[in-house]
């Protein structure tokens, strides 16, 4: 089975990062997108984020019965900070039978010589690149590199947590049911 890796902070997951997964899946030949969560990304700082586990739960509410979309946590067990390298590494020896593939944006592509052996994850694995407003596609040493034309908002879960912090309504953004999780919780209202 083809699989594209979406790695990211999730932090909250919102509508830009479903219409992403769900265009790839449409225009492409990958059969699922697994959605990563990332515990601790090693450019971001750590006390920004929600716990994992409530990242987790909200990818898999926004997700709903889509068969396609999978929410992922294997980076979970690995040690942190995460790097791709080393989540492909362990997925590609524990799913032999599927090929995968790594799902970013242009911003993404831009920083990829300064990720964690940059030149064997180049070399060794197929990547879907989605353009952003902003950030040409910069041409680096990746063996197999496909450009995707996806439609683009602009959402960020960063303009999200600070809509929730002053009380605002989020409608529209993310989905309703990550909503009422995140309402029910009071996820982000004392960041």
């Amino acid at each position: 089975m083809n699989i594209g890796l979406y790695f990211g902070s999730f932090n909250p997951i919102h509508h830009g990062h479903l219409i992403i997964a769900q265009h790839l899946l449409n225009e492409t030949d990958l059969e699922q997108v697994w959605m990563v969560i990332s515990p601790q990304n090693p450019f971001k700082p750590q006390k920004q984020l929600l716990n994992e586990y409530h990242r987790l739960h909200l990818v898999h509410l926004a997700i709903g019965d889509n068969s396609r979309i999978k929410a992922s946590d294997i980076e979970f067990g690995l040690p942190k900070p995460s790097y791709t390298i080393d989540t492909i590494t362990y997925l590609k020896e524990k799913y032999p039978q599927h090929n995968f593939s790594i799902i970013m944006g242009s911003d993404g592509l831009q920083n990829l010589d300064k990720w964690k052996n940059a030149s064997k994850l180049m070399q060794e694995n197929p990547f879907y690149v989605y353009r952003r407003p902003g950030f040409e596609v910069i041409q680096q040493p990746v063996n197999k590199l496909m450009i995707v034309e996806a439609p683009l908002l602009e959402i960020s879960a960063t303009h999200i947590r600070e809509l929730i912090r002053q009380q605002k309504s989020i409608r529209y953004l993310v989905p309703d049911a990550v909503i009422d999780e995140l309402k029910r919780n009071n996820y982000y209202k004392n960041e």
